[in-house]
């Protein structure tokens, strides 16, 4: 179980890098939307959650190898993650335009660099990184969070992307413990 659990986090953090990646590959003959990594990578976690609900602690390699799948994971999957809840956030059911791409510029670093950083606080038994890396966010954003809609996909991304990685961590967990 701890192998099933293992690959599954890797086809998780795998699968939005070859999603990227099969545009420059093929020529540009490929395209996938944003929307399949994100539909491979929630079944592929849940796979590894039920498997590391069925193991008993690893040690050695299989110790080293989650840690570093956690955060693979929480950083690569998470910004298909988010991008597909902003679409279902976006929808407009009264037929209004649905607004612009956001306000915000720069979220898919600061996205990577957050569920990186939430991560490593959760596997390291350091839960109170999460409210410094939010504060920091916040504090870093407050400027920007007047313009219209900003606050909204602060907060929805923010979400997300959070709860990912502690989706994410909370297997590794169960693979460690």
């Amino acid at each position: 179980m701890v192998v099933l659990a293992l690959i599954a986090l890797a086809v998780a953090a795998a699968a939005p890098l070859i999603a990227a990646a099969l545009p420059k590959l093929s020529g540009g003959h490929v395209q996938v939307p944003e929307w399949v990594s994100a539909t491979v990578a929630l079944p592929a976690l849940g796979v590894a959650a039920l498997a590391a609900s069925r193991t008993t602690p690893v040690t050695g390699f299989a110790l080293g190898a989650t840690l570093v799948l956690c955060v693979l994971a929480s950083a690569t999957a998470g910004a298909p993650v988010v991008l597909a809840t902003f679409k279902v956030a976006r929808r407009q059911p009264d037929g209004s335009p649905a607004p612009n791409a956001g306000p915000l510029r720069g979220g898919r670093v600061i996205g990577v660099l957050e569920r990186i950083a939430v991560a490593v606080s959760i596997l390291a038994g350091w839960p109170e990184g999460i409210a410094i890396v939010l504060a920091v966010k916040g504090l870093a954003r407050y400027p920007e969070l007047r313009e219209p809609h900003a606050s909204e996909q602060f907060i929805i991304g923010t979400f997300a992307s959070v709860l990912w990685a502690i989706a994410v961590c909370g297997t590794g967990k169960a693979l460690i413990t």
